[in-house]
């Protein structure tokens, strides 16, 4: 059985691209999600977060996160994604109820090995 892979990320973030290569290789065409053109709802990002800490979500190393000064702030990371995606770390990455954020081939191969 085929999963339905979704990725959430920007047309122009390499590792998005890499993601989406990844599965198109193994016959898996992904929904993708551009950020760019529609943000998470705040009920996507809560969904996300199930099972991990919300700070996992924001990539601290990018442009966009220093610009906006919350490394000197006290802040609710869901909130500040809702308000600015393009601090989000990506690609997101959902299979099913599995969920990954940043590049993770071995986790997604794992993944389709499992549904074989």
């Amino acid at each position: 059985m085929i999963p339905t892979v979704q990725i959430i990320g920007t047309r122009n973030c390499p590792n998005t691209r890499k993601a989406d290569r990844f599965f198109r290789e193994r016959g898996i065409r992904p929904h993708f999600v551009d950020l760019n053109e529609r943000p998470l709802s705040k009920g996507e990002l809560a969904n996300i977060c199930g099972n991990m800490d919300p700070e996992e979500l924001l990539d601290q190393d990018s442009k966009a996160y220093s610009k906006t000064g919350l490394a000197y702030m006290v802040y609710d990371p869901l909130e500040e994604a809702l308000k600015n995606p393009a601090i989000l770390k990506t690609p997101i990455v959902r299979c099913g109820k599995e969920v990954t954020i940043g590049l993770k081939p071995e986790l997604w191969s794992g993944w389709l090995q499992a549904r074989e």
